[in-house]
């Protein structure tokens, strides 16, 4: 994603108060934005997540929920999460969503207010590689032995993901 992006900015309660670019907001925790992540589950229940690439901004390389963008100014979040599904995944926007929960991410990089829905696709998938490095679908237990070896592997935002969708 390009650093002149516009993100709008919004209080603890997800009312717009103004607007700024990607490059002010990963970096000003001051700044809260809005994400959407979709969580997508194969027909037997794994979860599928994505390695983001090792050229991404923040969290390169790691483990990360499989579906999560940035809100385009004026988009409620169910629409960024069909819209990033589709760019990222190749995923349909048809397909149904369900609302999970909402999650405040906060920390000395960035603060988002998240919303999480779900999804059940077992692909194919398509990814752009600029964004992406792969795919893979994990199954419970090993997420959890990898919550539980607290490895590194995983995104901070995942991991507070994680635990509260199973733990």
């Amino acid at each position: 994603m390009p650093p002149d992006e516009i993100f709008e900015i919004v209080d603890e309660n997800n009312n717009v108060i103004g607007t700024a670019r990607r490059s002010e907001c990963h970096g000003n925790p001051k700044l809260i934005h809005r994400t959407a992540h979709v969580v997508v589950y194969s027909e037997d229940g794994k979860i599928l997540l994505q390695k983001r690439s090792k050229s991404k901004d923040i969290q390169p390389g790691k483990w990360d929920t499989a579906v999560g963008g940035h809100l385009m100014p004026g988009e409620d979040f169910e629409t960024a999460a069909r819209r990033e599904m589709a760019e990222e995944l190749g995923i349909k926007k048809s397909v149904p969503l369900s609302f999970l929960f909402d999650m405040k991410i906060r920390n000395n990089i960035e603060s988002e207010n998240v919303r999480v829905f779900s999804t059940v696709s077992s692909g194919p998938f398509s990814c752009p590689k600029e964004e992406i490095d792969e795919v893979k679908f994990w199954s419970i237990p090993d997420i959890l032995n990898e919550l539980e070896n607290k490895s590194g592997t995983f995104t901070p935002n995942l991991l507070k993901e994680l635990k509260k969708l199973l733990l």
